[in-house]
């Protein structure tokens, strides 16, 4: 059972994500929070496993709510869920150590999926950050060439499915495999690649066709 903490100074946010969550059966709200300040108390009374944080906060704000509570080596992870896409609020969630970046029109299933994914150590963004981040990388020389890899026909389309900023899912569905066959490809490719998250290997694909 994954524990969650949800932080947003909107009641009705909340209430609307306890809804979400609590209708699954592998998650469950552990406690709520209207500010910084009140997630990083709630964080240490109700131990969650995952937080799910609001940037834009009277006080505290998300950002440094997320340093504080991923700057504990044993801590939750953090996912920020916020209407905020653009960079002047995305590189500084994730400096402070954010496990994902979703904006608030994520579709619900997405929202449950990136919880269950993030626990799993994957780093999750919305496709269209995703994107931004792989071309942003990608039109910054690399200090090395694009090493070549020997890929099986379907690890190939994996990858290259990645580097649309494609999710698990998606990838299964195009493919026509399970998901849990794309995650052992996943976990094949970034053996292969040697990058260690899905933005290093989506960069990685991308690089690769030009």
């Amino acid at each position: 059972m994954i524990r969650v903490l949800l932080v947003d100074d909107q009641r009705l946010v909340r209430a609307g994500l306890r809804m979400l969550v609590e209708a699954t059966s592998d998650l469950v709200v552990v406690g709520e929070a209207a500010d910084g300040v009140g997630a990083v108390r709630a964080v240490a009374q109700c131990a969650p496993d995952l937080v799910v944080m609001d940037l834009r906060m009277p006080g505290m704000d998300g950002v440094e709510a997320t340093r504080c509570i991923a700057g504990v080596g044993d801590g939750p992870k953090v996912l920020v869920l916020t209407t905020f896409d653009d960079d002047e609020h995305l590189y500084p969630a994730l400096a402070a150590g954010a496990s994902g970046y979703l904006v608030k029109d994520t579709e619900p299933e997405a929202l449950l999926s990136a919880i269950r994914r993030v626990m799993e150590g994957e780093l999750l963004f919305s496709p269209s950050l995703l994107r931004r981040l792989v071309q942003r990388a990608v039109e910054t020389p690399a200090e090395t060439p694009t090493a070549a890899v020997d890929l099986t026909p379907r690890e190939a389309d994996v990858l290259d499915l990645v580097g649309e900023g494609l999710s698990n899912g998606e990838i299964a569905a195009r493919l026509h495999l399970g998901v849990t066959t794309v995650k052992k490809h996943l976990v094949a490719l970034m053996d292969k690649t040697g990058c260690d998250n899905r933005v290093r290997l989506a960069v990685f694909a991308v690089r690769r066709t030009r």
